[in-house]
């Protein structure tokens, strides 16, 4: 009897049970699979030559073809028989697959171009927005701000309309500005769109982060601004990275204001990818092959920085 009274079959409310653990890993898994089920059918797309990519039922098993990349990154043109029989050998790859579709190669496509305007406005505008928002968070968070309560629902409102709502005015405005089809206004907007996500998010951070540090290290010498960029900021690093993820996915995928405020030398591009055209119809696998190629920044990026995103997003969730 004695022995027995040691003995306690509770369990602990906080631990998962074993069956939770297994429950939980196996809801992971599946949703893991559902999520990278397109993503693995845009891969093999990519792959595939335009009748494989159209055949139904779909193909999984095909012999692998790199036109879809080809016909991503060049321009081609039809010509006749006795045009092509006078070229002399073609010198690469994507050369010799146009050959074989009676085509030849003209000039490079516009997809580059418009990755790279992708890649200066996303960075540009995170770069901004996040700037911005860590001195407004800090603000906010710090000085005693009249309406203070009011001015950060007014930001936080700003998130609450469509942006198609302000689409047209935003295109007038940009036109007598001459901002439009530029990549500074392209910066600006989405910079404006992503200030007010950067400051709620920030202003959270920069509040679990205690005041006393930075008094200490104004009592040592320092001035506000010095005590702000050495102690705040390191130990806000963490935020700073979860919201610039944040705005970069956002400025990174945008569709609406890119089609309706670019067409040529700021065209992004999200825009560009669904009007690749081959020969008798879309190119799915020259769309496929620019939309897995597109994905490649925004994906080494938060890889890069998941450390940073995990730790940023649980932030103050667990208080002493």
């Amino acid at each position: 009897m004695s022995s027995n009274r040691g003995l306690s079959t509770a369990h602990s409310v906080v631990e998962p049970t074993s069956l939770s653990k297994r429950v939980a890993a196996t809801l992971v898994v599946l949703y893991a699979l559902v999520a990278l089920i397109p993503l693995a059918w845009i891969a093999l797309t990519a792959i595939k030559s335009p009748p494989d990519s159209i055949s139904y039922p779909p193909k999984l098993v095909f012999e692998p073809s790199i036109e879809g990349f080809c016909n991503l990154f060049t321009t081609r043109s039809r010509q006749t028989d006795e045009y092509l029989e006078s070229l002399p050998p073609p010198s690469g790859a994507c050369e010799r697959i146009a050959r074989d579709n009676n085509m030849v190669v003209v000039s490079r496509s516009n997809y580059l171009p418009r990755f790279v305007n992708s890649l200066i406005i996303a960075f540009g505008s995170t770069l901004l927005s996040v700037g911005l928002g860590v001195m407004a968070a800090y603000a906010f968070s710090r000085f005693p701000v009249p309406g203070k309560d009011d001015l950060m629902f007014f930001i936080l409102s700003t998130r609450m309309m469509p942006p198609i709502a302000v689409a047209i005015p935003i295109f007038l405005m940009y036109r007598e500005l001459g901002l439009s089809d530029t990549k500074l206004g392209m910066i600006l907007l989405y910079s404006a769109v992503n200030v007010s996500l950067a400051v709620w998010l920030l202003k959270g951070f920069i509040d679990e982060i205690p005041r006393e540090y930075e008094e200490a290290a104004m009592v040592d010498g320092y001035t506000r601004l010095q005590a702000f960029r050495k102690v705040v900021l390191p130990q806000a690093t963490t935020g700073i990275v979860a919201t610039a993820i944040f705005c970069l996915i956002f400025a990174w995928n945008e569709y609406a204001f890119a089609v309706l405020l670019t067409s040529g030398e700021a065209q992004t591009a999200p825009p560009f990818i669904p009007i690749i055209i081959g020969e008798g119809g879309q190119d799915w696998p020259a769309v496929a092959a620019g939309t897995m190629l597109f994905l490649v920044p925004i994906l080494v990026f938060t890889v890069l920085l998941r450390k940073h995103l995990l730790r940023g997003i649980t932030f103050g969730a667990v208080r002493k």
